[in-house]
């Protein structure tokens, strides 16, 4: 067994150890249900899909924040970005309102990466400095009411219904998670980004444009977040103000805990969806548990911190 573990390479060890923790999840949810309940939700198929149709939500999220992490920056605009994406997309309605919603984010995006590239303003500084211009703008916008508009009949498709049995939604992320893999493995942005994040001025001095490097990568965040954001409006029918603050710790953490480093410069997509699968499988079993709102966030939290502990405080390649 030692000699099994320390053949693993370091790179697939957090994304073993996720998806151990999946199957323990699973374990302890499904003995739970057959005790209490007699049945076992959990592992049957419709139960899954439905977890993974919520769960696409946050994946796109995190497919973003990964990028923007293997810079070794944060992009904390996300919650109002996703917000700010779905309130106009629905606002301006018709066959409109796809392309505003991705526009917005790619506003967003572009004005976080010039911040961050050019003015060279800390990203977690500049991110939630335009996070709260966003958030200052919407509720302008709605004159700090609950907007009257419903999600457009598209919306409501990609998010809320159903292909041959599997949500829309799934396969919208999973069209994501392809691009998102295909553009950090096959392509040469893909491979600046990693270069950048190992050592963004040993980047530099090679030739590669490491100042649009990290634009393009926050327009990818913005992109991602405002895509979550109109599907989440369509899953719900309209958006609504705040719809967006649940998904930025969920999104770093399954980034993180799919052993992506926090300070850039390493990690694999892939890891990235079992990160996803992880926390969502996490809060599911927790609610069917009916477990406390204080023993949720202490759970939650300890699974967090260990992995954390275990594999995100690994110092980056510097050569």
């Amino acid at each position: 067994m030692t000699k099994f573990l320390s053949s693993i390479q370091p790179e697939n060890k957090p994304i073993i150890a996720a998806s151990l923790c999946i199957i323990a999840i699973l374990l302890i949810g499904t003995g739970y249900t057959l005790t209490m309940q007699g049945t076992a939700p959990l592992l049957s198929p419709h139960y899954l899909l439905q977890q993974l149709q919520t769960g696409s939500f946050l994946g796109i999220v995190a497919a973003g924040m990964m990028m923007v992490i293997l810079l070794g920056h944060i992009d904390l605009s996300v919650p109002w970005t996703l917000t700010a994406s779905a309130m106009m997309a629905a606002s301006v309605g018709g066959s409109m309102a796809l392309p505003t919603g991705i526009a917005v984010g790619l506003v967003v995006g572009l004005l976080n990466g010039l911040g961050v590239a050019y003015l060279r303003i800390p990203s977690m500084i500049f991110t939630l400095g335009v996070d709260s211009v966003l958030r200052g703008l919407m509720v302008a916008h709605t004159g700090g009411f609950a907007p009257q508009d419903q999600a457009t009949p598209l919306m409501r498709f990609l998010a809320a219904d159903h292909i041959l049995g599997i949500p829309v939604a799934i396969f919208v992320w999973a069209m994501v998670s392809v691009c998102i893999a295909v553009i950090l493995t096959r392509t040469g942005f893909g491979r600046s980004i990693y270069a950048t994040g190992n050592r963004e001025g040993a980047a530099y001095l090679s030739g590669i444009r490491t100042r649009q490097v990290i634009v393009g990568t926050f327009m990818v965040s913005g992109v991602c977040a405002a895509i979550a954001g109109v599907l989440l409006a369509g899953y719900s029918a309209k958006a609504y103000q705040g719809m967006g603050l649940p998904y930025l710790l969920p999104a770093i953490a399954a980034v993180v805990l799919g052993g992506t480093r926090i300070l850039g410069g390493q990690g694999r997509y892939i890891g990235t969806l079992v990160g996803v699968v992880l926390i969502v499988l996490l809060n599911s079993v927790l609610s069917i548990m009916q477990m406390p709102e204080a023993g949720r966030q202490i759970i939650y939290g300890t699974v967090i911190i260990g992995m954390l502990l275990a594999y995100g405080r690994t110092a980056k390649v510097t050569s």
